[in-house]
């Protein structure tokens, strides 16, 4: 047929000519979708006209869509295994660690969802969880004190997450925070009504609000404070 070309993949497609489709790039295509429109968009025809191929060379690579949300999964639990620590203290590694896993979850939320949808959230945070208990073992907490540091840590994240998930996606507020801040309502405190009237730097409270808590935390065992600019 003019104007297509018929690809080792097995398809036709507005693309021109093609090298043999492999499976990790069905899977990244597929990983793209969801992330710019969710699970529900989806489709093996979809995904066969994003890669310009036929909708059997798909099928001949991952196999049916249960099969495709499966592997999309694994590869997700995969990928959130990648943070890794950083810093020369325990607490500033265990603050990285916090760091890098909101950063993972707030690029992939509809992935995320899919991992918990089919039971894996566990097995999903046992790297990160695994990367902070090294990290509190080495600045002196053990047993249940370790164990509550690092719950302490993912809760806060995930926490911090969803709160701004709801923020990101909630209608405009009327009245604002704008509106509703004054020396009144903030105690006669002009300073703080101005700073609660502005929007607020996500990432800077989110890293302010992890020093803080992991500052508490290892306090308890002696460990070195995380470098925050509050006041120590």
């Amino acid at each position: 047929m003019p104007g297509s070309t018929r690809s080792p993949g097995g398809g036709t497609g507005p693309r021109g000519p093609r090298t043999a489709l492999t499976r990790e790039e069905v899977l990244d295509a597929a990983a793209s979708l969801v992330k710019r429109n969710g699970p529900a968009a989806l489709t093996m025809r979809g995904l066969a006209a994003e890669l310009g191929t036929a909708v059997t060379s798909i099928y001949w690579h991952v196999g049916n869509r249960e099969s495709l949300l499966d592997a999309l999964v694994e590869r997700t639990v995969r990928e959130m295994g990648a943070v890794r620590p950083a810093g020369r203290t325990p607490a500033a590694r265990i603050v990285s660690v916090a760091r890098g896993l909101r950063r993972e979850l707030r690029e992939r939320p509809h992935l995320i969802a899919m991992v918990h949808e089919r039971g894996l959230t566990e097995r999903m945070f046992l790297p990160a969880q695994q990367a902070l208990v090294h990290e509190v073992h080495a600045a002196g907490l053990r047993g249940a004190k370790a164990a509550e540091a690092v719950r302490a840590v993912q809760y806060q994240v995930v926490g911090y997450v969803l709160v701004e998930r709801n923020r990101e996606r909630a209608p405009a507020q009327r009245p604002g925070e704008e509106e509703l801040w004054d020396a009144r309502s903030a105690e006669h405190d002009p300073a703080l009504a101005r700073a609660l009237a502005r929007p607020a730097d996500p990432e800077r409270l989110f890293v302010n609000s992890v020093r803080a808590l992991v500052d508490g935390l290892l306090t308890r065992a002696g460990g070195a404070v995380s470098g925050g600019p509050y006041p120590q």
